[in-house]
Formats: C-alpha cells, structure tokens, sequence
C-alpha cells in the first residue's frame, strides 16, 4: 500500500472510518506531500511490507524467527529493513555477535509503526460494521477486572435505542486506556481516578460509599461500621495503582496518616481481592455496589466508621475531536449516560 493511503488513514481526516472534513483538493495536496515525503531512492513508495517486517523483528529481535513469521527468506527480510533505515536516514538496529538490538530510534518508530497498524484495524474494522448494516463501532474501554454493574443498565439502554451502532468493551489497565483514548483506538473509558494526564477530560459520573470487605468469621465483624485505627492493624488487600492508578477516594490520605506500617498485598481484579479476603489474607476495599453484587456468602460487607469516604468513577474521553465514526453521535450516549446518573 502507498505511503499516502498509510499516514491519511492516521490523520484526523480517515482515523477509525471517520469522514474528511477537508476539500478534495486539500486532500489531494496533502496526499502529494506524504508520498514526496516517503519518496524511497530508486522510485519506491513505502509499503506496508516494510512496516511489516520491521514490526515483527522489532519483536522477535532475531532475524531467523522474524523470517519465518513472515513467511519469507531471511535475505528479503534484511533488504528491506536496509531500505526504510536508509530512506529514514537511521539505524533502526544494532547488530552485533551478541544479537540484534532496537536502537532509541527504532523504539520510537516502533510506537508509531504500531500505530498505524492500529489505526489500519480500526478502519477494517468499521468498515466490516457498516457491511454489516451497523451505523459504525463504538469502543469503550472499562477496568481490567472490575467492571461496575451499573455499566450493564447503560450497554442495555444503548443498544435498545441506538441498535444501528456496535458497541465494543475491552478490558483495560488504566494506561492502555489513556493510551487508546489518545490514538483514537477507544472513544470512552471509565477510571476511578481523574489523574489521566493532558488531553483527556475525566468527567465524575458514579459516586460510591467506601466500604470494606471482610472474611465472614473475621474479629472486626463485632463492629457494625469499622474504625479505620482498628482496621489498619491488619493486611489490607487492595487494587495495584499500577492498573488502576490512585483511586480518588480520600482513603489513601488517611491510609499515608496512620501512624503505623501498614502489610498491603496489591492485586489485579476485585475477584482476586475477595478471594484473598474470605481466605484470610487480609481486608479488602471497593465501592459498595461492587461488593454487594458479588452475592459472596463468605464476604461481609461493612462501612467504615470514617465519614464522608467516597469511590468516585469517572468518564473518560477524548479532549479533542473525537475519531467516532461521523454517524455515531457521541454527545448522545454521554448525554445517556448523565440521564442513566439523573433517574
């Protein structure tokens, strides 16, 4: 494929199957440029092939195995790396008796070459949607392993008043979320944290008691609301900040105040933390509502005696404009959303 089909497809202008909003002769001025850009000595154009390849020994890191992913000889293979390090003006490896290496260069090229197979997905993917008879995709990225129920009641109310459009969740840690919203891979997400950094708006939309979970014979169920100086005496179970980030939920801070070291054993998903709960391990912390859909027998759920401790969820979504499909109107499922909050 030229090289102008591959950088307008990752350009606002086709990103994920969304419609031009500049003139054909814009475009076809814009298109000339690209392929003067990618021009290769001798009269090539840049072809997928090449992103192709480099992409899989980017991977593989070893010019044998990335052959034989590719289904071609190796001696192909390392023409047409020397082809696009030439045409680029760098080495994208290092190559030496101790192996094959990414240079900085080839790290930082390896982002965008991914992103463009990425946005080249996206775009088949919508197309297939709309062949399908939807109006195009919307994709919604959620927490790895902690999925509100709440969600559940909005999903139902989109696809019964909006059927025309495929709706697809994909579990995600916080930074792949900001990332996909950011690449035009995912057009919403849901956080529990409003730490997401330029270029995303964090909209509150779920506000949650805290409250604690507890193996159901456990010595604090003699308390029908815990007091935080008793509970921090023992482990505490709870969400890695690594996939979630740091929940705004006013707890850390008392947590970081408590004047005594506290055994904390971070996990992945709200089973793996009530698992750990009902075998002892410690105690556990979610919003109210997740806990009490559990339907655990061996879990007990208890509110803590601090006031005013709140789990908030928020909204995510793009700070510009967004790459939905132009027949999806993304203002009205959000709008769903705040009416979903309002009843």
């Amino acid at each position: 494929m030229p090289a102008r089909s591959l950088e307008v497809m990752g350009r606002p202008c086709r990103r994920g199957g969304h419609e031009s909003s500049i003139s054909p002769a814009e475009s076809g001025a814009r298109i000339d440029a690209i392929a003067r850009k990618w021009r290769f000595v001798g009269g090539l154009g840049l072809e997928l092939r090449h992103l192709r390849c480099f992409v899989v020994l980017a991977e593989e890191l070893h010019f044998t195995r990335a052959a034989e992913r590719l289904h071609i000889e190796q001696s192909p293979l390392s023409r047409t790396i020397k082809e696009l390090e030439d045409e680029l003006g760098v080495l994208l490896f290092d190559r030496d008796r101790r192996g094959t290496r990414l240079t900085q260069a080839g790290e930082v090229f390896l982002q965008d070459a991914q992103r463009v197979f990425s946005t080249l997905e996206l775009a088949l993917e919508n197309v297939r949607a709309v062949s399908s008879g939807y109006l195009g995709i919307l994709r919604i990225a959620v927490p790895s392993g902690c999925i509100d129920p709440r969600l559940s009641t909005f999903l139902a109310r989109c696809r019964e008043e909006d059927p025309a459009v495929e709706i697809r969740l994909t579990e995600a840690s916080l930074t792949e979320q900001l990332r996909g919203l950011r690449s035009g891979s995912f057009n919403l997400g849901f956080a529990y944290t409003a730490e997401v950094g330029d270029g995303i708006i964090a909209e509150p939309v779920w506000f949650d008691s805290v409250a604690v979970a507890v193996a159901a014979r456990h010595p604090l169920l003699v308390h029908k609301q815990i007091p935080l100086e008793d509970l921090i005496r023992y482990p505490l179970v709870v969400a890695d900040p690594r996939l979630f980030g740091n929940c705004d939920c006013g707890l850390r801070q008392l947590l970081r105040d408590a004047a005594v070291k506290l055994d904390v054993e971070y996990v992945g998903s709200m089973d793996m933390m009530l698992t750990l709960v009902a075998a002892g391990y410690g105690v556990g912390f979610a919003n109210a509502a997740r806990i009490r859909v559990s339907n655990r027998s061996d879990i007990v759920m208890r509110p803590l005696a601090t006031p005013n401790v709140i789990h908030t969820t928020y909204l995510l979504r793009p700070e510009s404009e967004p790459s939905t499909p132009a027949a999806i109107s993304l203002d009205r499922f959000i709008a769903r959303l705040h009416e979903q909050i309002d009843e």
